[in-house]
């Protein structure tokens, strides 16, 4: 049995924050990158006002999420990336989460389909759009993550996207058991399509939905291909 030594880190007392179901779906909801407002965390966890609160604070407390006041309501959200990445980590560990109706299977499929993890496109969408990238020459696979390629550099500029960084790192998607790409570029890339309208949120959730604009945009810009997986793609 490895035993901490003095100085070492404490990761009993971040993980014993992770290690209770209605935190862990707070942190879940919150991967998105957005801040909501604790009634709405609440009602995501179907737990009691009191109860969110307390959860909340020990959160707050111990570093994961920060807090800002807007008026008489007070937001949460992700107080560092790191929190994130621990989370999509820890996720292909986990059990899957028991599906008991059509309507969680369905969001559980969305989710899978194509979500946000923190800021940039993740799930199956994210992988074959990563891998489009790296087919096209415009992203070249190194040890750790991604490299722009030059003639990259000008594709992105002509989509619409500066590429302020040369380097580009990677997540192992835990739904995919693949890498997508991460970081500022891959941020970038994502609040473009967001802002074309090639995706969109869905009202709740992190899950993301690829419109008919975007199935077009991804295939004649990127060489992105979705057909044979029309089960999985939900078009808008």
């Amino acid at each position: 049995m490895i035993e901490a030594q003095d100085g070492d880190t404490n990761i009993a007392a971040v993980a014993s924050l992770f290690a209770d179901p209605t935190r862990a779906e707070f942190l879940i909801a919150l991967c998105d990158g957005r801040s909501l407002p604790a009634g709405e965390l609440a009602r995501i966890a179907r737990v009691a006002p009191s109860t969110a609160s307390s959860h909340l604070a020990q959160l707050a407390e111990g570093g994961l999420l920060s807090v800002e006041s807007w008026g008489r309501h007070r937001y949460f959200r992700i107080a560092d990336p790191g929190v994130v990445r621990a989370i999509e980590a820890l996720a292909p560990l986990a059990p899957a989460t028991p599906v008991r109706s059509l309507r969680q299977s369905q969001a559980a499929e969305a989710v899978r389909f194509a979500r946000t993890c923190y800021d940039h496109l993740a799930g199956f969408l994210g992988v074959r759009f990563t891998q489009s990238l790296v087919e096209r020459r415009i992203l070249a696979e190194t040890d750790d993550g991604y490299e722009v390629t030059p003639e990259g550099a000008e594709f992105l500029r002509d989509f619409g996207v500066e590429p302020r960084v040369r380097f580009t790192p990677r997540h192992v998607d835990w739904s995919e058991r693949r890498h997508h790409f991460a970081g500022p570029l891959a941020k970038a890339v994502t609040a473009r399509l967001f802002e074309l309208g090639w995706i969109v949120r869905l009202p709740k959730g992190r899950a993301v939905r690829l419109t008919r604009a975007g199935r077009k945009g991804l295939r004649e810009k990127f060489g992105l291909s979705l057909s044979g997986v029309e089960g999985r793609a939900q078009d808008l």
